[in-house]
């Protein structure tokens, strides 16, 4: 993770995005959902008895995502709004009221526009062994169209990649001892009905992989088609850190992953969020920025990946 460089001083890095989608063939398959545990269904297994299942293998998928090989072209649309209200502090000015005779100063609050940025972008990624090879052509910016070769992205807030990776930082077999895992529900992703899994640090984890994390897993597949992040571990954390005590707030950033897309077995991201928030002690937040990342015409060439013993 890394600073953008076109970011100003308090610019922030984070996580994480690539998506991969293959159009010639049919990216899902039809996959009959029965009903879950309840009360009308006694004899199937109850959804908590099944964690320790749907861990097991969730840690397989890791492995063979991490072993995966990969060639694709797609056009990559971001969106960015940066509200910069508490950057600047307020201004204090003495109006000259009834002949000068004003007795002190008035506090006038500096009311500020928020920023929004759109970036398209022709994005190319491959990945050979452990090596993951970025190119993006520049399309649009702002809606006037443009054609910049070799371009960087010109996000201000965060720069992303490797989105595709999100599961393993939870799930990954050699993560899931530092966290404790827990059903916190069901909810429907489209028609399917699926399980909402929380992942806390254990006290005493490590703490560079210290984060919390919630995953919305098909009980039927265990696919993974959805995660949400509270980052703190994320490259140059310290500048949401120093933001926060400007703004005597704490800071939280969180990133969600969707994957709606499947191919040889590897569910791809097809969009992805970037939240940078501030929190008072009573827990009401002001989000500063919101950068936001949608996948589309995707184009695959290669999915492939090892499988282990």
């Amino acid at each position: 993770m890394s600073i953008s460089r076109n970011a100003p001083s308090l610019a922030a890095a984070a996580l994480a995005a690539v998506a991969l989608l293959f159009l010639s063939q049919p990216l899902t398959h039809a996959v009959s959902h029965p009903p879950l545990h309840t009360s009308q269904n006694p004899a199937s297994p109850s959804p908590q008895s099944q964690l320790p299942a749907f861990l097991s293998k969730a840690a397989e998928y890791c492995r063979k995502l991490e072993s995966s090989a990969f060639d694709f072209v797609c056009r990559e649309e971001i969106s960015e709004t940066i509200d910069p209200s508490l950057d600047s502090p307020p201004r204090t000015s003495q109006p000259d009221i009834g002949g000068g005779r004003f007795a002190g100063p008035t506090v006038a609050i500096a009311w500020m526009r928020k920023i929004k940025h759109k970036f398209v972008y022709d994005y190319q990624c491959v990945r050979a062994g452990r090596a993951i090879r970025e190119m993006r052509t520049q399309l649009e910016e702002n809606g006037k169209k443009k054609v910049v070769p070799n371009a960087e992205l010109k996000t201000s807030v965060v720069v992303f990649d490797k989105a595709l990776l999100g599961p393993v930082g939870l799930f990954g077999e050699r993560f899931q001892p530092d966290y404790d895992f827990a059903l916190a529900g069901e909810e429907k992703i489209g028609k399917i009905r699926v399980l909402v899994v929380d992942a806390k640090p254990k006290p005493g984890a490590p703490a560079s992989r210290n984060l919390y994390g919630k995953a919305w897993i098909d009980p039927v597949t265990c696919d993974i088609l959805k995660i949400e992040r509270s980052e703190s571990r994320v490259g140059r954390f310290d500048i949401f850190e120093k933001r926060g005590q400007l703004y005597n707030r704490k800071p939280r950033l969180v990133i969600s992953s969707e994957f709606s897309a499947e191919k040889n077995g590897i569910r791809f991201p097809s969009r992805m969020s970037v939240e940078e928030a501030y929190l008072k002690e009573s827990g009401k937040a002001f989000i500063r920025s919101k950068t936001e990342v949608v996948y589309k015409d995707f184009k695959f060439f290669t999915v492939e990946y090892e499988v282990r013993d």
